[in-house]
């Protein structure tokens, strides 16, 4: 599902990341005549060229966020970085193409097909005859077997983050020669072509002590076109050489630096030569735009005119002066305190300069844009409260126009403002399909009508609440829970939709914040999902600041003496302008309803550990990554929650804690199917069920806007397409890159 995200089942196939490969048309069925495929709403920005046309060499520094904590991406610390770095030096027998559907791998395989299904399944893997490890070994049926065991779940001993497929197989054995493995299957495995993908060779996976420790790292043995050189903590960066042992096109590039830079930093970074390459916000979206601008005449302030410094607010009033201070402080000119003697005139002109030697070098990168192979989601909390009531959950959903709320996050980055249809997977891929009609679009007399329903009146007598009730407390159905250091410090306060006499004099403070449109629009729950299971705090990005909306007309439900107040949490740190702005959207469209949300502002630290995966919330918003096998990787993100032996809630990754029987049972068929037109259909029935229970609701597909220089090609805005990295380069000097689409 999207470029960050990275997934429990191996924490491989994360967002636009997934290395979940492929087939020939020969073995993978598709789509029938008769159905009508699905498109990508968006399609990849990458500057697309030619390898003539690529020149040979250089260095390609590429922003991330993080340099991995580990670099074997089977384990629950691993990130988008641990993909990353895995894709470009290690075997994949499937990759993405741009619909997301997955394609054999050729360098490594040429062929995979199911050869027999009774008495058992048996895929038979037919390896590249030039594929080798980088110390000259054949890739071969040991290393399949060696990461089966690693992976199967049997041995407690290795450190795994999830063995769904790999639990399936029986054995593993050597084919009629070196160059193929038999795969034996114990149970019938639809989404066999997701394993082995990547494949780590036998030294990493043959033990234990060597899953768990040796490739944390360093990786001694590769096979890709590229070779990791160092993971450098100290300087922050990871470096890939290109590899002499590559079998396939060589790599154009000598050296890939995957540079950790924090996001509110990187169009600084860019300006300064220190990357290439790099995921961007808005605000730095506007800042490359604003330097692309021509005709802007010498000397006027850099915030006249539309689209300027938009995180700012309005600069209509502000002196030619004070707009470049403005800036100055905006985009990081420390100088400016540091000499508190000088004059008015002097701090205009160093602002200045630092303005134009920035604008003067962005003016050579553009901006690549597409969309995330991942959505963001409202999810309602049906553990208990007025949501554990699937009326008051169905209703809420009803109150909601999605078509408004992906226009306001994509219609301003000229991306398609299409809401998504289904929660196993986007527009592109085989298994998609608009099954929202299950719970029908927005219709406030229904939303009424489901309220009165489940007993919740208008005018009803309301007990008076009490007014020693903290910030961050439990609104109906969910208990708050916030630390001293939330409550003080990064938290900004609950704040309640519909009362007048709930001013809050923090808002405006944060009020403009919130118009630098999307960043990273929320934390992918996999990612958080793996951290959390090594007791490590998410690193949520998300929203910052959105005023309450004006009070509306419509009065407040009430049942039994409480008001119908649903708690809708949010992270509150940098980048979460986009879920603040939603946030805000939803809760005035609930309020037409009669229903009151009390938005609580958390720190990013705590928002997924301590609110969503406890359950801490009524309504909150966060995204998941589409995955090209959602009966295995889909599957505990809806799964029912069941009780623990110890009597608490086992809720795998369904942090809504909705789910029925018959999804179960319709991903179990889907998984246990090897008719690939079947196993589809399951998929969609499932998808149509999760819509009626109404426990979460996708709102749209995430923007990528990816920052690139404007002469490095094969690279940006990849969507679901897995990277090809012997590819990306410079462009030769003088040539044009071939025909494909850019946005500057």
């Amino acid at each position: 599902m999207s470029n960050d995200g990275v997934g429990l089942r191996a924490v491989t196939r994360s967002v636009a990341f997934l290395t979940a490969g492929a087939l020939a048309v020969t073995a993978l069925s598709g789509c029938s005549s008769e159905e009508k495929r699905s498109k990508p709403l968006a399609a990849q920005d990458i500057a697309p060229a030619a390898r003539d046309r690529v020149a040979d060499g250089g260095t390609l520094h590429w922003a991330v966020d993080a340099v991995p904590e580990t670099l074997n991406t089977f384990q629950s610390d691993a990130d988008a970085t641990s993909t990353t770095v895995a894709q470009a030096v290690l075997p994949s027998m499937y990759r993405l193409d741009a619909n997301g559907r997955p394609q054999v791998h050729p360098d490594y395989l040429e062929s995979a097909k199911v050869v027999e299904t009774e008495p058992k399944q048996v895929v038979l893997y037919k390896l590249n005859q030039q594929a080798v490890w980088s110390d000259g070994r054949e890739i071969g049926a040991a290393d399949f077997a060696a990461q089966w065991r690693a992976l199967s779940g049997k041995d407690s001993a290795y450190w795994t983050a999830r063995n769904a497929g790999y639990d399936r197989i029986a054995k593993i054995e050597r084919g009629a020669d070196d160059l193929e493995v038999r795969v034996t299957f114990a149970r019938p495995y639809a989404d066999w072509r997701s394993l082995f993908s990547p494949l780590y060779p036998k030294d990493v996976m043959g033990t234990p002590d060597a899953f768990n420790d040796s490739a944390r790292k360093k990786l001694k043995v590769t096979a890709g076109p590229f070779t990791l050189k160092k993971v450098d903590r100290k300087d922050d960066e990871v470096i890939l050489t290109r590899s002499a042992r590559w079998w396939g096109h060589p790599a154009k590039l000598d050296k890939i630096v995957l540079r950790a830079v924090p996001r509110d930093k990187r169009a600084t970074a860019l300006a300064a030569g220190e990357i290439e390459l790099a995921d961007v916000d808005s605000e730095a979206l506007g800042r490359i735009g604003l330097a692309a601008r021509a005709g802007a005449k010498p000397g006027s302030s850099p915030l006249a005119g539309p689209g300027r410094l938009p995180a700012h607010g309005s600069a209509g009033n502000l002196s030619a002066a004070d707009a470049l201070r403005a800036w100055a402080l905006a985009h990081g000119d420390d100088e400016e305190d540091a000499d508190e003697e000088l004059s008015a005139r002097q701090k205009e002109r160093r602002a200045l300069a630092a303005y134009k030697r920035e604008q003067t070098a962005l003016k050579g990168f553009e901006i690549r844009r597409s969309l995330e192979p991942a959505y963001t989601q409202l999810a309602l909390n049906g553990a208990s409260g007025p949501l554990a009531d699937e009326r008051v959950r169905r209703a809420v959903a009803r109150a909601i126009d999605r078509k408004v709320l992906a226009g306001v996050v994509l219609s301003p980055l000229g991306l398609p403002a299409v809401p998504v249809g289904s929660h196993l997977a986007l527009s592109g891929q085989d298994a998609y399909a608009d099954n929202s009609g299950a719970l029908g679009g927005q219709d406030t007399e229904e939303a009424q009508a489901l309220l009165a329903d489940a007993g919740w009146v208008a005018g009803g007598k309301i007990e008076k609440e009490k007014k020693d009730k903290k910030k961050g407390e439990k609104a109906a159905g969910a208990e708050g829970k916030k630390s001293g250091r939330d409550s003080e410090k990064e938290d900004d306060g609950t704040y309640v939709v519909g009362e007048d006499d709930k001013g809050d004099d923090k808002e405006p403070k944060d009020h403009h914040k919130d118009a630098d449109g999307p960043r990273h629009l929320a934390q992918d729950g996999k990612q958080y999902a793996n951290k959390l299971t090594q007791g490590g705090a998410p690193g949520a990005y998300a929203p910052k600041g959105t005023a309450a909306p004006a009070a509306g007309a419509s009065k407040v439900l009430a049942k039994k003496g409480k008001a119908l107040a649903l708690r809708f949490v949010l992270p509150s740190g940098p980048g979460s302008g986009t879920l603040r702005t939603v946030a805000g959207r939803i809760s005035s469209m609930l309020e037409k309803v009669g229903i009151r949300t009390e938005i609580s502002k958390v720190s990013d630290e705590s928002y997924f550990k301590d609110h969503i995966a406890s359950g801490q919330y009524d309504l909150a918003l966060y995204s998941w990554p589409a995955s090209a096998f959602p009966a295995t990787d889909a599957r505990p993100i809806f799964a029912k929650p069941v009780p623990a032996a110890d009597g608490s809630l086992n809720v795998e990754q369904n942090y809504t804690r909705v789910g029925t029987d018959q999804v179960d049972q319709l991903f179990d068929q889907a998984v246990a199917t090897l008719d690939e037109g079947r196993s589809r259909s399951l998929i969609r029935k499932a998808d149509s069920r999760i819509w009626a229970a109404a426990g979460s609701i996708p709102l749209y597909q995430r923007p990528q806007l990816t920052a690139a220089k404007k002469d490095v090609v094969n690279a940006g805005a990849f969507g679901f397409q897995t990277p090809v990295y012997e590819d990306m380069g410079f462009l030769k000097k003088g040539v044009k890159a071939s025909a494909g689409p850019s946005a500057g």
